[in-house]
């Protein structure tokens, strides 16, 4: 557990706010990384992303890794961000995730608990998607 904690700390703007860079030459770069992906050029600038995309490709996952066995089926999207960068995550607040969610759907980030380390009970929360409430 020793650097579970400091590690998560480190890792909150991109969890919880979508936090990226911007390279000299104007790319969106999600998760940062100090170089752009694109043109290779210095990405040093803070950037937040909107949190708003669409569904790229999904899987529905019924064999889960450790720690996410009480979650299944969930279903895990490649989200393009409306700032361009792609992103893996997980989806939410579905009404059957047994139906594959269509590509093209809009999408919103939510901030979701991901799962609990019961040993130093831990609780890791982070982003996922969901498919906007539209008020009637």
């Amino acid at each position: 557990m020793g650097h579970e904690i400091p590690r998560h700390w480190r890792l909150n703007a991109q969890r919880y706010r979508l936090v990226g860079e911007v390279c000299e030459n104007g790319h969106k770069v999600f998760p940062p990384r100090d170089v752009c992906p694109d043109c290779h050029g210095e990405a040093h600038i803070p950037f937040a992303m909107s949190g708003k995309g669409e569904i790229y490709s999904s899987t529905i996952i019924y064999e889960p890794p450790a720690g996410f066995e009480g979650s299944v089926p969930y279903q895990v999207a490649l989200v393009k961000l409306e700032e361009g960068p792609m992103i893996t995550a997980q989806l939410t607040d579905l009404p059957d995730t047994d139906t594959p969610i269509e590509i093209g759907t809009k999408v919103e980030m939510v901030t979701r608990k991901l799962k609990e380390d019961g040993d130093a009970g831990l609780i890791n929360y982070g982003y996922k998607f969901r498919v906007p409430v539209t008020s009637s």
